[in-house]
Order: structure tokens, then sequence, then C-alpha cells
């Protein structure tokens, strides 16, 4: 069974810094990793994706603030959020798409941003 947990989410200033954590469990050979988040009344939108062969991906809106890296060994996947901004408040979820097609979510971790 294959399991996605998400660590590292919470309450920090405008101006500050999270580091998110995934963690994959399961049978699963990872082909993207991908972070999403989802504010309350809008669409989940990708923030970052990184591939096996460490190519990254961007939104235009946490371009230069975020970085997204991954460790294959440890089947982990983070997400350095710097110069965090209210708007960046969401429930971030991380996501894997397997060499096979099939993608897997985790269950969220809450980011919130005070101004």
């Amino acid at each position: 069974q294959v399991q996605l947990v998400e660590s590292g989410g919470g309450l920090v200033q405008a101006g500050g810094s999270l580091r998110l954590s995934c963690v994959a469990s399961g049978s699963i050979r990872i082909n993207t990793w991908s972070w999403y988040r989802q504010a309350p009344g809008k669409q989940r939108e990708l923030v970052a994706e990184i591939t096996n062969g460490g190519t990254t991906n961007y939104a235009d809106s946490v371009k230069g603030r975020f970085t997204i890296s991954r460790d294959s060994a440890k089947r982990t996947v983070n997400l350095q959020a710097n110069s965090l901004k209210p708007e960046d408040t969401a429930v971030y979820y991380c996501k894997v798409l397997t060499i096979w097609g099939s993608s897997y979510w985790g269950q969220g971790t809450q980011v919130t941003v005070s101004s």
C-alpha cells in the first residue's frame, strides 16, 4: 500500500520560512514529485515539481522564493518556502507520479501566513 505523509506546515509571519517534507512508503517507483496547494474557495494548483532526473518546474507566484528538492534514497521530497506571503496560505499536498502513470496524494499539511 502506497502512503505519502507530509509534515512541516504551521503558522508563520509574513516574510518567514517553512520547510515542508513528504515521505513515500510502499512499493512504488516515482517519476515525478510535486507539491500542490489549495486555498479556501480556490482550485488546487501546482506549486512545484521535480522529476527523477532533477528537472524542476515552479509556479510563477513562488519562483525565487520556494525550492523543491528530493532525496530518492530516502524517498523524500522537500519544499523550502522562504519570504512567505499571506497569499501562500493554503493546504499543501504532496503528489507523486509513478513510472507506470499512477498518481498518489498525501493528506495535506496546513500552511498559514499571518500579515
